[in-house]
């Protein structure tokens, strides 16, 4: 047929007759060259189809995926431990426990302040350092007698060591013993005898000086309080609750409790009882005086303070405190050597035990036409062993 060649002779595939051939196009790609037939398909070699450049497969257009479904709402996980919750916890922890530091320490500096304004006295040269857990204080009780006491009670006039204690603080506890002001011994800056309140007449060293030669005892610290400071003291503590058997009065000292049992006496009441020397009981409607005179008197003056100290030192109110220090700065007097730390530790100590009270053995006799009291011995040489 026309335009059909025969095979050739040796056997082989026919050639295809050469046809028009349409313009070619020539391709790069990376790293190498090749031939692109022309749209006709004219170019590919041998009439074979069309084929993508190698290393790109042809592209494939994936079907639409159908909607995904929707999520059911989930409850929140629980709070792992350290989480925002924790956290905030904390931080308001800290607030709180900076806020009270804050506040805990602007007190402690107005006490602090509170204790710089107290009036000190040197007492290096008279008294006993402190070498151990017993300390003695001597606590003394003055009053000015032409400003609380007109009157008076002995006719005379001036500052007088109306009261006199000996305090002895261990970690064992505590223990307090009266001085009694009457009490006849030698005066330590003159050597002339005479009553033990008289050496307060001549400065706190004197006295100092005179308790512990005359009773051979260590005195390691000094503390002062007027009477008139006992008024502020016992009203910022709201009052003072004493037990009394009996209905009392005095009418030199302008004591009036008019029920038995529990009272509570504001600072003037307080005062008036501390001081009483003439201590009268109603008795089943009669009118008694207290017998035992002075060492009566002592015995009240102990259950007093014993009741302050320990309404004081048991208080954990830091404001308390210093408002019980602010009532007492004005007539309180201590030893340079008592700072505001150890004064501290002093009121916690008697806060947390009861004081054991014991007396001086004293007996009355008369001296150049006066009563006094001496020691008796040896009992008295058994109590004071115990402050030594």
């Amino acid at each position: 047929m026309c335009g059909m060649s025969s095979p050739p002779p040796d056997g082989s595939a026919p050639r295809r007759a050469p046809g028009p051939r349409g313009p070619a196009r020539a391709a790069t790609g990376p790293g190498r060259q090749y031939h692109v037939p022309a749209p006709d398909g004219s170019g590919a070699p041998g009439g074979a189809a069309p084929q993508a450049p190698p290393g790109r497969p042809p592209r494939r257009t994936a079907p639409p995926r159908p909607p995904a479904p929707p999520t059911p709402p989930t409850a929140p996980a629980p709070e792992r431990p350290g989480g925002p919750g924790r956290r905030r916890g904390r931080r308001w922890l800290l607030v709180a426990l900076a806020v009270l530091l804050l506040g805990l320490l602007g007190v402690l500096a107005w006490g602090w302040i509170t204790w710089s304004r107290i009036e000190t006295v040197d007492l290096d040269d008279v008294l006993d350092p402190v070498t151990g857990d017993e300390v003695n204080y001597l606590l003394v009780g003055s009053d000015a007698r032409d400003e609380l006491d007109p009157e008076g009670d002995s006719g005379v006039t001036g500052k007088r060591s109306d009261t006199l204690i000996l305090l002895r603080t261990s970690s064992e506890g505590s223990r307090m013993m009266s001085i009694p002001r009457d009490l006849w011994v030698t005066i330590a800056d003159t050597g002339v005898e005479g009553r033990i309140n008289g050496a307060y007449n001549r400065g706190p060293a004197n006295l100092v000086a005179t308790v512990r030669s005359s009773l051979d005892v260590p005195v390691h610290h000094y503390v002062e309080i007027g009477f008139a400071s006992f008024v502020g003291l016992v009203d910022s503590l709201g009052g003072v609750t004493m037990e009394v058997p009996h209905p009392a009065f005095d009418r030199a000292s302008g004591l009036v409790i008019p029920e038995a049992g529990e009272v509570t006496l504001d600072g003037t009441q307080a005062l008036a009882y501390a001081r009483s020397r003439n201590y009268t009981e109603v008795i089943d409607g009669r009118e008694v005086l207290e017998p035992t005179a002075d060492l009566g008197r002592q015995q009240r003056q102990q259950a007093f303070l014993r009741t302050v100290l320990a309404e004081v030192g048991s208080s954990r109110n830091p404001i308390e405190l210093a408002r019980v220090a602010d009532a007492m700065s004005s007539e309180l007097v201590v030893d340079s050597g008592l700072d505001f730390l150890s004064a501290l530790r002093l009121v916690r100590r008697l806060g947390s035990s009861d004081p054991e009270s014991v007396v001086l053995p004293t007996e009355g006799v008369r001296r150049g036409g006066a009563a006094v009291l001496i020691t008796v011995e040896p009992d008295a040489q058994a109590v004071l062993d115990l402050f030594r």
